[in-house]
């Protein structure tokens, strides 16, 4: 079964966060993909912008209709996502718990129990 595991942050925790321990954050990220892609459980890690680059998109009239977003106000907003396929759920809990900073922050992880394939 596939699952997403979810980061969540705001843009002043990494502010906070000291501009010198940036490299090795990177490199110990950098090494549990690398690990969990050789296992052939990692699909993919992705991350994605400060909130203030989301946008709401919704049709009016048949057209687009953007605006800012992120729909909800909070203090926090998913800073990163990765995709895993794993043979069980204990199995995609202990790569969850593995990732560099679980220790610190938590990682949302939910089942993706349906698909639909890009390339049916």
């Amino acid at each position: 079964m596939k699952y997403v595991a979810m980061i969540y942050g705001n843009q002043a925790k990494w502010d906070a966060f000291p501009a010198e321990a940036w490299p090795e954050a990177i490199a110990k990220q950098e090494a549990f993909n690398k690990k969990y892609r050789e296992t052939g459980e990692l699909l993919g890690a992705y991350g994605l912008a400060d909130a203030a680059e989301a946008r709401l998109v919704r049709r009016e009239n048949g057209r687009p209709a953007v605006t800012d977003g992120p729909y909800l106000e909070t203090k926090e907003y998913m800073a990163s996502f990765y995709l895993f396929d794993c043979e069980t759920p204990e199995r995609a809990q202990e790569i969850a718990a593995d990732m560099p900073f679980a220790d610190v922050d938590p990682v949302e992880l939910w089942p993706v129990p349906h698909e639909s394939p890009a390339n049916p």
